[in-house]
């Protein structure tokens, strides 16, 4: 009996696991064997950049489509079946750049020399300019023998963040050289925006070889359940079987829920990548513990209302009455005014108004105490200025806009402790 009890696992041990397991599931995504539905835009890319790997011939393409439709599983997809080629496995460099990490071209430009290993050869070498620099660094990369040069393949995350760069210098010298029959260069492209050439200069245009591989997501609301499903799944080795099939039946159970049907819908309906979808399974399964062993909606629920969280109402919990009033002080003159910008002394003279007419539980505050307050609204941008910088005025006459709805500062009033009478009256006044 006690071996066999020692055998069995604890029913917190299955709860740990499996949280284990399915964290691990829903943090490192595993590349799928082949893209479903990609078939033709596998094909292409992949004979695109063979040619450059195997056959030494340069390639620029661009991958369009919307968030969470397979750009980047498409690309490891096929980077993963050209590396497993011989020739190609101790001889491509790949070079992974992104727009929102490498902002400007020096950035950039670093990134490329420690990815392809180039720091010791480059050193304190002074360059006249980027092309200089690039030229240098493929120069670097050419064999002893025929002095040919190995394969370089370049993806470009966030495409059209590059083309923000000043003179679109990095996008002009990768697109040059794929154009030039000295290096083998392949130039890869990862885009949202399906307007993308319309931001190239036209010098860049003209050496884009204007290959575009659009993608996107046919992923029926059916299907999508079918991936929850198989998402929060325990597999059929786990250790202990009666857990594993008591959490299946209740992740069955669960996704033929109406309340988690709406869930789901709300969740698909405001965007279809998976990453969003992992988020909310993520949170749901975080809150499984040994008393409560198996998911149910409640859990769904919460991580879903945790995610929808107004990120601005709870920054107007933490507020003071003194910040309260001056952004209902703002609703005020914004109905007065039909919209109109207002400045710091419109606000404080209607918070004035307030105190001498209707207030008696609210300190009469001096006016560097107000605009203190003022300028932690501006600090939490929950009021911004109209113009910022465009001329030089006093802070005071400064022109701003409110960034709130009415719903949010009534929320925040409603659970504020112990709020007086007076300001939920002047609140319900102007937010009524």
């Amino acid at each position: 009996m006690s071996k066999r009890r020692s055998a069995a696992l604890t029913e917190a041990q299955c709860v740990s696991l499996a949280q284990k397991l399915l964290r691990e599931r829903l943090c490192h995504q595993k590349l799928p064997d082949q893209p479903a539905g990609l078939d033709s835009q596998h094909k292409h890319l992949l004979e695109l950049l063979r040619r450059t790997a195997v056959h030494g011939e340069s390639n620029s393409v661009l991958i369009v489509g919307p968030r969470g439709s397979g750009k980047t599983m498409l690309l490891g997809c096929v980077l993963r079946e050209l590396m497993s080629l011989k020739e190609v496995q101790k001889n491509v460099l790949l070079v992974e750049l992104n727009g929102l990490l490498q902002t400007d071209d020096k950035i950039a430009l670093k990134e490329i020399t420690r990815q392809l290993h180039l720091e010791n050869v480059v050193g304190d070498k002074v360059f006249g300019s980027f092309a200089e620099n690039l030229a240098f660094l493929l120069e670097a990369l050419k064999r002893g023998d025929k002095s040919s040069s190995r394969p370089v393949l370049f993806v470009l995350d966030e495409f059209d963040l590059f083309a923000h760069h000043k003179n679109q210098t990095l996008l002009y010298n990768l697109l040059d050289v794929s154009q030039s029959a000295q290096t083998p260069v392949a130039v890869v492209g990862l885009t949202c925006r399906l307007d993308v050439l319309e931001l190239l200069e036209k010098r860049v245009k003209s050496r884009f070889s204007h290959r575009q591989i659009h993608l996107f997501s046919s992923l029926t609301f059916s299907q999508y359940v079918d991936v929850v499903r198989s998402q929060l799944r325990l597999p059929q080795d786990f250790p202990d079987s009666k857990f594993s099939n008591e959490w299946n039946h209740s992740v069955t159970k669960l996704c033929e829920d109406k309340s988690v049907e709406e869930v789901l819908k709300r969740n698909f309906n405001s965007s279809k990548d998976f990453r969003s979808l992992h988020s909310l399974l993520f949170l749901a399964v975080s809150r499984v513990s040994v008393s409560h062993s198996t998911l149910c909606e409640a859990d769904l629920l919460e991580a879903s209302r945790l995610i929808s969280a107004d990120s601005k109402a709870n920054v107007l919990h933490g507020l003071s009455i003194l910040e309260l009033c001056l952004i209902i002080a703002m609703k005020h003159l914004n109905d007065t005014y039909d919209g109109e910008p207002f400045n710091f002394q419109m606000v404080h003279n209607e918070f004035k108004k307030f105190i001498q007419r209707k207030s008696h539980s609210i300190h009469k505050f001096e006016k560097p105490v107000l605009m203190k307050a003022f300028e932690h609204l501006l600090q939490l941008e929950l009021v911004r200025p109209v113009d910022a910088g465009v001329c030089k005025v006093q802070r005071e006459y400064q022109l701003m806009r409110l960034m709130l709805e009415h719903g949010q500062v009534m929320e925040a009033l409603q659970r504020y402790p112990q709020c007086p009478t007076d300001v939920k009256q002047w609140a319900l006044s102007a937010f009524g």
